[in-house]
């Protein structure tokens, strides 16, 4: 039985989808006005878990990830770019999926994009507007009464007469009281505008994922699931919306992934310490980068926070060459999982108590260790199949070992030099084959002489 950690009664409860062997799934996505972060990437490599396991257990995911193509963050950085907001979300939406093809995560269900879904947004807004939960100000904007709504701070368990104007909410003249936001915002000068019987004007940014929800799964879903700082207000506001629009409730499990901090500090780019998943992985080799930072992600619990350096991903990429290392020595049986195995067992029981993938990596590694000692090919097996059904351990060893391209490695032949080295090993020419050894060496290059003469290489 799946249990998760529900953020909005604050425990693990047993997980029962809405509809027997399905689930709704919706995570909030990126905002496409530059490439996303590797914080951004920790919260997406989660819900790819996520679907990736369900899926495994029998389950059908319907996995949903918005864009948001129209926002304040957007409309500045076009005007900063001097091009059209559409160049610049088409841009960086496309950039967004190479990045997380490189990342290994699956292609959700669906990517609603925020303007093709205005006339859902539109007619949300009247539904509140017509309910008394919304209105209209002088200055043509329209906004969401937060005091209207009994449930407000039911997630994020603020009481709404603590909080203080200013607290991550905009101060405004135009409001009846501060905390309320904005549903409708009125058409200025050089911004995009849709016309509505609001006036011409956008989409505010929590409607957007209200509206897009309930257009693509539902009035009411199994999981809804974000950053843990989307908790208030982004998502507060998308409960009290949908749930004053449709009275019914929103999700019935809500699920957040904790920062990724950098040498133990938040990740932000007022702190300086702000780093695309782009960045990094260009940094990287492009055979073994992808699946590095995605196992250096999902190794500690998605609810715990985990500090990011190249001193912990390269820690990272030396256990994934261990585990390939011992699937490049035993070849790998090609088997269906066996749950009633020991190891599989506690993999199982593992990630179905909330998702613990320190468990389960700590199994993982026990079973690579039963490979190396029993060299056997299920066992093999096993470790590459408990590694897919999360998205590890899915290259062929040689290809992990071996790497790709990177400067100062690929000038060199490395198979030709080591039939030259083997050359002058049988000539008896020992100072020519160990100045070959040295040679690869120095570029990184690994060398391991087998039984029959064979010699293999990886990289370091």
């Amino acid at each position: 039985m799946q249990i998760i950690y529900n953020t909005l009664t604050r425990q693990k409860e047993a997980f029962t989808p809405i509809e027997p062997g399905k689930v709704s799934l919706y995570a909030c996505g990126p905002t496409v006005y530059d490439y996303f972060h590797i914080g951004n990437a920790r919260t997406f490599t989660v819900f790819d878990m996520v679907t990736r396991w369900f899926t495994t257990t029998g389950y059908d995911v319907n996995y949903v990830r918005n864009i948001t193509d129209v926002d304040d963050k957007i409309i500045e950085r076009a005007n900063e770019n001097t091009e059209p907001i559409e160049f610049l979300t088409q841009r960086m939406t496309a950039a967004m999926f190479e990045d997380a093809d490189r990342l290994k995560l699956l292609r959700p269900n669906h990517s609603p994009r925020a303007t093709h879904h205005i006339e859902h947004m539109l007619a949300m807004i009247k539904t509140l507007e017509d309910k008394g939960y919304a209105y209209r100000s002088a200055n043509g904007d329209v906004y969401y009464s937060v005091r209207q709504f009994e449930g407000y701070g039911k997630l994020s368990k603020k009481n709404i007469d603590d909080l203080q104007a200013g607290e991550r909410v905009a101060i405004d003249s135009h409001k009846r009281d501060p905390l309320d936001f904005a549903l409708w915002k009125a058409a200025k000068p050089t911004e995009p505008a849709w016309q509505s019987i609001f006036g011409g004007g956008r989409p505010g940014w929590h409607i957007e994922c209200s509206a897009m929800c309930k257009a693509v799964l539902g009035e009411t879903i199994d999981i809804h699931g974000g950053g843990w700082d989307l908790q208030f207000p982004h998502h507060e506001n998308e409960i009290a919306q949908s749930e004053a629009a449709n009275g019914k409730p929103f999700a019935n499990v809500w699920m957040h992934a904790a920062f990724l901090n950098f040498d133990s500090e938040k990740m932000s780019k007022s702190l300086g310490n702000f780093f695309t998943l782009r960045e990094v992985l260009n940094k990287l080799d492009p055979v073994q980068g992808g699946e590095t930072v995605r196992f250096f992600l999902m190794r500690a619990h998605y609810r715990s926070e985990i500090n990011y350096n190249w001193e912990t991903l390269e820690d990272a990429r030396q256990s994934l060459l261990g585990f390939y290392v011992a699937l490049k020595d035993v070849a790998p049986a090609d088997l269906k999982i066996d749950w009633t195995n020991g190891y599989a067992k506690r993999f199982r029981e593992a990630m179905e108590d909330d998702f613990n993938t320190p468990i389960a990596f700590a199994t993982l590694h026990d079973l690579r260790g039963e490979v190396n000692r029993s060299k056997s090919p299920e066992m093999a097996g096993l470790l590459r199949a408990l590694g897919g059904t999360i998205g590890l351990l899915q290259e062929t060893p040689e290809a992990f070992l071996q790497g790709g391209s990177s400067p100062g490695k690929d000038s060199l032949d490395v198979d030709a030099l080591i039939v030259a080295r083997n050359a002058a090993k049988k000539a008896k020419d020992f100072a020519r084959s160990d100045a070959i050894r040295n040679q690869l060496d120095e570029a990184g290059i690994v060398l391991e002489d087998k039984p029959g003469g064979v010699t293999e290489w990886r990289r370091k």
